[in-house]
This record gives C-alpha cells, sequence and structure tokens, in this order.
C-alpha cells in the first residue's frame, strides 16, 4: 500500500512538471523566437522495493520520472513588423549576443539601439557582429540589412551580423527565454537568410498546448482519486487492526 501511495506521489509531481512547462509555452505564444518545451518521461524501476504478494514481472515497483525538457527549435512563422531593426533568420541559424556571461545564442531578432548608439538584444545585451558588437553614429540614417547580414547606413557598410549553427541543435540549453547557452564549439553559418523588417513567431501551437493541458488535468485528478482511495484502505485497515476483538 505504502509503494501505490509513492508511486502515485512520482506521477502527480511528474505531471506537475509537465504543467509548469506547458504553462510556460502558452505564456510565451506571442514571444518572438521561442522555442517550445516537451517534458520527457522514463519509467525508473527501484532496485530493492517490490509488490511481494505479485509474481512475475510486476513485482517490480515502476515510478515515473522526468528526465529533461525536449526543444523543439523547428522554425515558427514569419511576420512583416515594418521595423528596420526587426530581422529574422531563414534556416538553421542563431544570432550571437554578449552577455556577462559570455555569448549566447538566440532566435530573437527584434533588435533596438541604446543610448550609445549600439546594436542590441530585447534584453540590451549587445549583438555580435564579425568583427564585435555593432554600433551607430548620431547622424546614421537608412539601416539596410541584407540577405547575408552585412548592416549598411548612410554613411556606408557598419559590420555584418554574426550567424552561426550548430552541429546538434540538441546540446543548446535554455537560458531565459529566448537565449541559448552550449559547450559545443559553433560553425559559420550556411545556407541562411537574414530577412529585414520580419520576426519570427514562437513555434508554440496554441491548440496543442491546451490539449496538452486539459489532458494533464484529466490525469492529475484521476491519479489524486487513486492515492486518495489507497490512503483510504490505509486508514481502514490501520482502525480494524487497531481494534481489539470483543470477547
Amino acid at each position: 500500500m505504502e509503494n501505490a501511495l509513492l508511486i502515485g506521489l512520482s506521477r502527480q509531481v511528474a505531471l506537475r512538471r509537465q504543467m509548469d512547462v506547458v504553462a510556460n509555452n502558452l505564456a510565451n505564444m506571442n514571444t518572438a523566437g521561442y522555442k517550445s518545451g516537451s517534458l520527457m518521461f522514463e519509467e525508473h524501476l527501484m532496485p530493492v522495493a517490490e509488490m511481494n504478494e505479485l509474481t512475475g514481472q510486476d513485482r517490480k515497483v515502476s515510478f515515473v520520472l522526468d528526465t529533461s525538457v525536449y526543444r523543439s527549435f523547428t522554425e515558427g512563422n514569419f511576420e512583416q513588423s515594418g521595423n528596420d531593426l526587426d530581422v529574422a533568420l531563414s534556416g538553421d541559424g542563431w544570432f550571437v549576443v554578449q552577455t556577462p556571461e559570455g555569448d549566447r545564442y538566440t532566435r530573437n531578432g527584434q533588435l533596438k539601439l541604446n543610448a550609445d548608439g549600439q546594436l542590441v538584444s530585447p534584453a540590451g545585451y549587445p549583438v555580435m557582429g564579425e568583427g564585435g558588437p555593432i554600433t551607430f553614429g548620431p547622424n546614421e540614417a537608412g539601416i539596410e540589412i541584407a540577405t547575408d547580414g552585412t548592416i549598411s547606413t548612410s554613411e556606408g557598410p557598419r559590420g555584418r551580423l554574426r550567424v552561426v549553427q550548430f552541429d546538434n541543435n540538441a546540446a543548446l540549453k535554455k537560458e531565459g527565454e529566448t537565449l541559448f547557452t552550449t559547450d559545443a564549439q559553433p560553425n559559420d553559418a550556411e545556407d541562411i537568410r537574414v530577412l529585414q523588417g520580419v520576426i519570427e513567431k514562437s513555434n508554440v501551437q496554441p491548440i496543442s498546448e491546451l490539449t496538452r493541458m486539459i489532458e494533464t488535468v484529466r490525469a492529475y485528478t484521476s491519479v489524486t482519486q487513486t492515492v486518495s482511495q489507497a490512503q483510504d484502505l490505509r486508514r481502514e485497515a490501520i482502525e480494524r487492526l487497531g481494534t481489539p476483538p470483543r470477547g
């Protein structure tokens, strides 16, 4: 009976974690460059716990374990914004931004200029060009960004956006909403087009996420009922065993 309660508790913990992931996806469905996540589950066999009253393979007690969050790196839909500093990447590439902790990678191309005329990410981190951060003078106008990432203004070329690729995007770890980090070495991007005046929307599928949320709530309710029934049986057993026989 204790095993039944523990198994139910492990499932409740995993479902609660899944609800957190789904809720985070829905909260960022309008965040440019956001990549949706899905919780990965696996069966965990306890090495010592057994249901001794059973025979065969069912004797081993199996718990639910949430191991990691899988990220979908598919492209989101592209949307025209009309803002010259909005850029999107067509293809499997990443912008590079400089943070106090080192380089980070993002698909969120809603760029802006800070007070010093430096091109920065929505969070204020410098966006890296091939020669370092890109800065504009106070009199420069007419920012144009070519499909190869070259930036030009009324004063001429100002640099080229650094765009990279990775051999395996699964090595990227989420940091914040749209930043990623990894120990893997990036490669120069190939077959990538930089689109000016365009933003890449989140790749979250709202209907799918709402469906998952409903399924998660139903599963949690079912497990809660099972745990409650197991507790009732335990309470009844204790009451019966604790009642002295009438003489």
